[in-house]
């Protein structure tokens, strides 16, 4: 099930939409509901009620590359004072995904490990 919405998105995240569509060679429609699934959806389940092969699945989970190149150069542009306002909201909602994924993948290992898929990590 969909259900179809409108959106004023800021000309500079439409920009960043349209050129990562143009790179993938897909519509800025599709972009925008792969990010916000990619926001959304990786904590939507509990860990414990996934079948083994999402837990070890999880346990990979990491942002998109260019994601990661992205939250690189905004960081970078924070430290050296020249990120701009947009960009900043853009910082803080890679942030806020790479948080989200993180914590998730520390609870799938953890589950991993309960459940006897991975060996504990040694220290």
């Amino acid at each position: 099930m969909t259900a179809q919405i409108t959106l004023n998105l800021p000309d500079e995240v439409y920009h960043q939409a349209e050129l990562l569509a143009l790179q993938r060679h897909r519509t800025v429609s599709e972009i925008l509901v792969e990010t916000l699934e990619n926001f959304l959806l990786p904590t939507a389940k509990p860990v414990s009620g996934l079948s083994d092969s999402e837990v070890i699945t999880q346990t990979q989970i990491r942002l998109q590359p260019l994601q990661e190149q992205r939250l690189s150069e905004l960081l970078d542009r924070q430290q050296s004072g020249t990120i701009a306002s947009v960009e900043l909201a853009e910082l803080q909602a890679l942030i806020h995904i790479y948080e989200t994924r993180l914590l998730r993948q520390a609870q799938a290992l953890n589950e991993a490990v309960r459940r006897g898929l991975l060996e504990p990590l040694k220290g």
